[in-house]
């Protein structure tokens, strides 16, 4: 992302995203395209070798071939969706679409009770700072999280906007800079609001004279408290525990070691955060991360949990007792869910204020994610180094070919130079991933709210792309603060 004007104190500068890449390995074939492009080409040679009618026997194949080549259903050519389709079905033959909860059967301790390949998760409780850590021992991560409060974003004046914008980039500069994170993600989800704010609020600051006015208000907060919502944003900073295996060993090995080398990340996220006006709370405790593990897969509990005290706090139960996937969707304990991926962002100049319609929507009981990887300078360099040779011996090939060339490949091999430009000027290279998580309690509710959202996306200039094949795993990476990936 950079930015198109210069900046000024008081004016919004608007910003410009990179494009999706699109290039394929040679004249815009990808590399399933290439190959079954292969596959025809050397069935349909040999059987004119063969002789007779041989290629009229063996048409099933590099006919069956080119088609799969060329043809494309949903924004992707058939043969790309070959490798999909078949993992989905493996997946269902061996059941692994399903998930229940063996009641009788408790889980290991330390482990967060999640379903799919969330299930070898465990749990690290620092003793130091009282916070959760969560442990992938496949990935070798350690993830710990933060809520972040701050003010109205839309009701700043454009000054502050501008300076919020500014400091909000030195954070994820202060990510890129350090060659120990493996990825973060800013969660912003809305909840049911239980009421308990407003009541607290009431009985701190209210006068409860028994009057006409002190008796309507209370019976409206009441009423109206426990069907609002509330907007919450948390920060997960996940540690890459191979990329700091030398820290680690020098403070200890094992957990413990990492749980050290992640603490100073953590102090230097919270540093840069207040840095930036944000307001960070306390690193989240086991009870938290259950609730928030809870409500995601059972929201209509969520609302109760917060008025239970203690109740609920247990990660070792926090997960569901249910789950069914289908190909285009996710059913758990109480609502139905879906998750959207937001495959291109705006491509003409946007203010950052730009996701609000998407933000803002009400009535929709949704999880925002995005995923932040940042990529070391060394290999950012690297790969863009690798993409401006792509281009030009592509450029070079489709001219030697009469291939007109084509206004969107101009347009990222400008795009690769604008993230050269910024990156020898000291800015970090991010990764993003936009997710969109969408829940309801029956079927028909959440089309309704999937359709919803698709139309504040296209008012925020964001094009959504319903995740199929995969819908647990992208539940889990969007709605669930685990910084997991799809």
């Amino acid at each position: 992302m950079a930015t198109a004007s210069p900046v000024n104190e008081f004016e919004l500068s608007p910003v410009k995203f990179s494009r999706l890449t699109r290039r394929g390995i040679i004249l815009g074939l990808s590399l399933p395209q290439v190959i079954a492009l292969a596959i025809a080409v050397a069935v349909f040679v040999a059987s004119l070798y063969a002789g007779g009618p041989a290629a009229l026997y063996t048409s099933p194949v590099w006919g069956t071939a080119l088609v799969l080549t060329w043809a494309g259903i949903g924004g992707r050519k058939l043969v790309e969706w070959v490798p999909i389709t078949l993992h989905w079905v493996l997946r269902s033959f061996h059941g692994q679409t399903r998930y229940r909860r063996r009641i009788v059967k408790p889980r290991p301790a330390g482990t967060l009770a999640l379903p799919g390949d969330a299930a070898p998760l465990r749990q690290y409780d620092d003793p130091e700072t009282g916070a959760v850590m969560v442990h992938d021992p496949h990935a070798q991560t350690l993830t710990a999280l933060v809520e972040v409060t701050h003010p109205s974003f839309i009701l700043l004046d454009p000054g502050e906007q501008e300076r919020r914008v500014h400091a909000w980039g030195r954070v994820l500069s202060t990510a890129c800079r350090s060659t120990r994170i493996a990825r973060l993600q800013v969660l912003e989800r809305t909840v049911p609001d239980s009421g308990q704010g407003l009541a607290q609020w009431w009985a701190e600051q209210g006068t409860d004279d028994d009057s006409w006015v002190a008796r309507t208000y209370r019976e409206l907060i009441d009423r109206a408290g426990p069907t609002g919502e509330r907007h919450i944003s948390t920060i997960s900073l996940s540690l890459d525990m191979r990329a700091a295996a030398r820290p680690i060993r020098a403070a200890g090995g094992g957990l413990k070691g990492a749980a050290a080398v992640l603490r100073q990340e953590m102090d230097t996220l919270t540093t840069a955060l207040r840095t930036a006006d944000l307001k960070p709370s306390d690193w989240y405790t086991p009870g938290q991360l259950a609730i928030i593990l809870r409500s995601a897969y059972d929201p209509a509990i969520a609302a109760t949990l917060e008025r239970a005290g203690d109740i609920g706090k247990d990660l070792a139960a926090a997960g569901p007792v249910a789950v069914e996937e289908t190909w285009e969707g996710l059913r758990s304990d109480s609502a139905h869910h879906v998750v959207l991926w937001i495959s291109e962002w705006p491509r003409a100049l946007v203010y950052p204020g730009f996701l609000a319609p998407l933000l803002l929507s009400s009535g929709i009981r949704r999880a925002f994610t995005l995923l932040c990887d940042p990529i070391r300078s060394d290999q950012a360099a690297r790969d863009i180094r690798k993409k401006k040779t792509e281009y030009i011996s592509d450029a070079a090939q489709r001219q030697k070919v009469g291939q007109i060339e084509d206004a969107q490949q101009t347009a990222e091999y400008h795009d690769v130079l604008q993230q050269e430009a910024d990156l020898t000027s000291g800015h970090g290279v991010l990764r993003y991933t936009g997710l969109i998580a969408i829940s309801a309690p029956t079927s028909d509710e959440l089309e309704t709210a999937v359709a919803a959202i698709e139309q504040a996306a296209i008012q925020a200039s964001c094009e959504t792309r319903r995740v199929v094949g995969q819908q647990a795993q992208a539940f889990v990476a969007a709605a669930l603060p685990l910084c997991r990936g799809i």
